[in-house]
């Protein structure tokens, strides 16, 4: 794992006006500053292991904060912007698999909650769980700063969109695939109903057979997050097991909806190198399996507000599809439990109209095509679109 010093930073500038990141009350739009973002973890893992996908933003303007919230998008935000219930999902476990150990899991997420109007989630009340990859409570992995930021995304995001769900944080030994699909699988095992892998690293020969045994389960909603390198293909997204969950920049708009979303630039996606397609997609661009599925905020110039204090200061404003996929199997949970068998990233195709189809926007060069560049329909940055209530899942 990296420290710290060992992270890439990066600069994003944006000089068209956008929205600027609010509170718990939709934001007014003004023209960002230039911002900048680190990896929260190392950028380039070795064959066999994976990174997570989170950004962090560093800028003094996503660790301002507005009247009384902190910056970045809030649960109110989030439903608002995708049409979603407030109610639902009660009692329903959404796993996180994430690499080593966050001290202040527990405690991050109470002020979390706390701080926009969420009910408590805690060990004690019976809501949260934190286990080994093994499924016990102890002894825990190394604690490490960078997959901490990560825990502490996932597991608020799942506080956003679903505060009634129980939160099941399962902590592989180390990013090793082997590792984090053992981890995935005492998730499923531990009665989850979705399951939220927001990290990701190079397809290799042979995860079609040996790694995705870890990501097959018929009745459980797996999600991936598809990567934050633009165009490229990250594993586990590529896998024909999981919803690869691409990324969108979220912007308030006088519409109906109230809102805007364009392909982010750093969303992963593409065609696999190995991966068989799925009968449920049907684009004629990729002989083999698609990314993305489906999408939902991840550019940091929009992120979302987030409380970690392992070795931070407590809320800053993250991005990266490590926000998008906790969101998306947030969304199923509060669609209730996928039924026996099925096959929950297939949904989506059959009820297209319950999506917000993304339509502009790119993530690099493929020609102009689908796979890099966002269209009406099908297009691999975005998938099939983002959450327009929950019909899609």
């Amino acid at each position: 794992m990296t420290s710290k010093a060992l992270r890439i930073l990066a600069a994003v500038t944006l000089w068209a006006g956008v929205t600027a990141l609010g509170g718990a009350t939709a934001a007014q739009a003004q023209p960002l500053p230039t911002i900048t973002t680190t990896h929260a973890c190392n950028t380039t893992p070795a064959p066999g292991f994976a990174a997570c996908n989170a950004l962090v933003r560093t800028d003094s303007g996503a660790r301002s904060f507005a009247p009384a919230a902190p910056a970045g998008l809030s649960p109110a935000n989030l439903h608002a912007a995708y049409k979603l219930p407030t109610a639902g999902g009660a009692g329903l476990t959404v796993a996180i698999v994430d690499a080593m150990d966050d001290p202040n899991a527990e405690k991050d997420l109470g002020t979390y909650r706390s701080t926009f109007g969420l009910p408590a989630c805690t060990t004690a009340n019976g809501c949260f769980r934190k286990l080994n990859q093994n499924g016990a409570a102890s002894p825990l992995p190394a604690s490490d700063t960078g997959w901490a930021e990560e825990i502490s995304l996932d597991v608020d995001m799942v506080s956003a969109i679903c505060p009634q769900c129980h939160i099941l944080l399962v902590e592989a030994s180390s990013a090793s695939f082997n590792n984090l699909g053992t981890a995935v699988n005492t998730a499923a095992r531990l009665g989850a109903v979705a399951i939220s892998n927001s990290y990701g690293g190079g397809e290799f020969n042979g995860e079609q057979t040996s790694g995705d045994a870890f990501f097959n389960h018929p009745g459980i909603a797996v999600t991936a997050s598809s990567g934050d390198s633009g165009f490229g293909v990250e594993y586990p997204a590529a896998s024909r097991f999981v919803t690869a969950v691409g990324g969108t920049s979220l912007r308030t708009a006088s519409t109906a909806r109230g809102w805007s979303e364009t392909a982010w630039s750093g969303a992963g996606s593409g065609c696999s190198r190995f991966e068989a397609k799925p009968t449920w997609q049907h684009d004629t661009g990729c002989a083999r399996r698609t990314v993305a599925d489906v999408s939902a905020v991840a550019d940091p110039a929009t992120g979302v507000a987030v409380n970690d204090t392992f070795n931070e200061s407590g809320f800053l404003v993250f991005g990266g599809t490590s926000v998008s996929s906790p969101i998306i199997a947030s969304v199923y949970a509060l669609a209730g439990r996928p039924a026996a068998g099925s096959t929950p990233a297939s949904l989506a195709y059959s009820h297209t109209g319950s999506l917000f189809d993304v339509t502009s926007g790119s993530n690099g060069s493929c020609g102009g095509t689908y796979l890099c560049t966002a269209k009406a329909g099908y297009d691999g940055p975005t998938g099939l679109g983002t959450p327009n209530g929950l019909g899609a899942f």
